[in-house]
């Protein structure tokens, strides 16, 4: 049995090592990148835009982001604004209220209701893509606040003929909130600046992060229209079009801010969605990637932005079978130069510890490396505590389990003095996970304790972050339960 379990941790940690490699690769290629090019030109005639804006129960934020939208620099007879509103609550009638308003001052703005909820966002989408009159489709989600200067800085780079999409940076305009939006914006601040600039500058598929984008609606018409078979719908598509040969372009230096979720259980909720999303995706296309006459370096790319959900799995896996291990190794003294062969996780770290410390360093040059030393073990003692949530989600993925489509809520939170108190949309359910959590705080603490009466030190930081981690996720999960409406 001790066989199993150490074949399944060397192999977990192997993964693991080569994933962290992968990504501190594409963190060189976004240092040995190209400065940023000579923005196009301004085309000679604007093209007709159409900004949709996909809504279901969003009363707390609806009304200043189509106040935003319509306060977007283009010229008015080539924007078409579309709510594309599913709501069943006080959403429908801020959203009636706020384009009757608009309406009467001359806007192109319609509310467009569905008469039944097929397919969620991709479902909405396609439904207004149908009708959509631009050329180009802008696409925002509800806790978005997009720059006035969006549309003008986008548009001119559909110019290409091959361009299908174009990607804008999210910022966070909450992100001194609380803990859980620091973190979250360390690990969005990463992907936006390294995973996307970095595939970008290696010639590698990019994707489509579902809102702060605009896509050439005649790139979505050849690659399918929107699917609904999966829940990362953005990710789906982005597959689709980029293995028919169009092109995607990510601005880095232009910017889209949007509300941070502020409590564990929204963040679980989209936590859950991307990565079981992402698996989902992995599953229909990862095959066609392969086979593709992509070059072996864009595959390769391709193929571990697929399955780099699957991240979660093998970290769980990983940190499952560490405890008996330490047990296994005491027991076992010829087996020393396996465990030595574990030393290979500490590469890893290293690896995706450049790839952080390069996302850090580029967005906030004043950050120090003591700064970013106390930010990164709390990322990763986060991270690690949500493995056993965003495992369940990845397996779901890759076995086929359909769920529906579960919002993130949003409260209109911009800054400390915010709050969700009293509001709708909290979490009311005691949920299995989160008592499973709090136990797993403890295995691993066992795991701390066994490290100390074995006098084996060598995994006491990995499980003391896992039993932080935990630890935190269980206790901030319970914190909206009992909060009335």
């Amino acid at each position: 049995m001790h066989w199993i379990l150490m074949v399944g941790y060397g192999a977990a940690l192997f993964f693991i090592c080569a994933f962290s490699i992968g990504q501190a690769n594409l963190a060189i290629h976004y240092l040995r990148r190209r400065k940023a090019t000579v923005p196009p030109p301004t085309p000679p005639e604007w093209p007709h835009v159409t900004v949709q804006l996909p809504v279901y129960n969003e009363q707390y934020v609806i009304g200043r982001l189509i106040d935003a939208v319509v306060a977007i620099d283009y010229p008015a007879d080539r924007l078409e604004i579309q709510v594309l509103d599913d709501s069943t609550d006080e959403t429908v009638g801020i959203i009636a209220q706020k384009s009757a308003h608009y309406q009467a001052q001359g806007v192109d703005i319609r509310h467009v209701r569905r008469t039944k909820r097929s397919g969620y966002k991709a479902g909405a989408l396609q439904y207004g893509l149908a009708q959509g009159k631009g050329e180009i489709m802008a696409i925002f989600d509800a806790d978005f606040l997009p720059d006035k200067n969006f549309l003008k800085a986008v548009v001119p780079h559909f110019s290409d003929p091959s361009i299908g999409m174009v990607q804008t940076r999210w910022t966070h305009i909450n992100e001194g909130y609380n803990l859980l939006t620091r973190l979250q914006a360390f690990a969005l601040n990463a992907h936006f600046t390294i995973d996307q600039s970095g595939r970008q500058a290696a010639g590698s598929f990019i994707n489509f992060n579902g809102t702060g984008g605009a896509w050439r609606k005649s790139c979505i018409e050849d690659a399918g229209g929107w699917h609904y078979d999966t829940l990362s719908e953005d990710l789906d598509l982005s597959y689709r079009a980029q293995l028919r040969g169009w092109r995607f372009h990510y601005l880095e230096a232009d910017c889209s801010p949007a509300e941070l979720p502020v409590l564990m259980p929204a963040i679980k909720s989209q936590q859950y969605r991307w990565n079981k999303g992402a698996a989902e995706t992995a599953r229909k296309h990862l095959v066609q990637v392969l086979g593709s006459s992509l070059a072996p370096a864009t595959k390769l790319r391709a193929a571990m932005h697929l399955l780099n959900s699957s991240v979660f799995v093998l970290l769980f896996i990983a940190a499952m079978i560490s405890v008996p291990l330490l047990s296994i190794k005491a027991s076992n003294p010829s087996l020393q130069l396996f465990f030595h062969l574990g030393s290979v996780f500490i590469l890893g770290f290293l690896a995706i510890g450049m790839y952080y410390w390069v996302s850090s360093r580029a967005l906030h040059p004043h950050h120090t490396f003591g700064y970013f030393i106390w930010r990164f073990p709390l990322f990763l003692a986060l991270s690690m505590g949500l493995s056993l949530h965003n495992s369940i989600a990845v397996v779901e993925g890759f076995l086929g389990i359909r769920t529906p489509f579960v919002r993130t809520p949003k409260f209109n939170i911009t800054s400390a003095n915010g709050s969700w108190r009293g509001k709708h949309y909290l979490e009311k359910k005691w949920s299995p996970i989160v008592l499973m959590e709090g136990l797993l705080a403890l295995y691993f603490g066992y795991g701390i304790y066994l490290g100390l009466r074995l006098a084996d030190y060598g995994l006491m930081g990995f499980h003391l972050m896992l039993a932080l981690g935990f630890g935190y996720v269980c206790i901030v999960s319970l914190k909206p339960l009992g909060h009335a409406d």
